[in-house]
């Protein structure tokens, strides 16, 4: 955790590239997961994002009360 706080002031440009590409990467992993998990029950190839950008949604109204 240091080396993260150090890097974002050391090199602040840096520790945001790395920080989007984390996200990316994650999100894409999330999604790539529920479609395996979905796909033998022959849902559309929307519904993992859907499902994933909702689980997410209600993460961050459960933490805002």
């Amino acid at each position: 955790m240091d080396y993260l706080r150090r890097m974002q002031l050391e090199r602040p440009v840096l520790f945001w590239v790395v920080t989007l590409v984390a996200l990316l990467v994650a999100f894409q992993l999330l999604v790539f997961v529920a479609g395996l998990l979905l796909g033998p029950f022959g849902v559309p190839s929307w519904a993992p994002l859907v499902i994933v950008i909702g689980v997410l949604v209600l993460i961050a109204r459960r933490q805002q009360r």
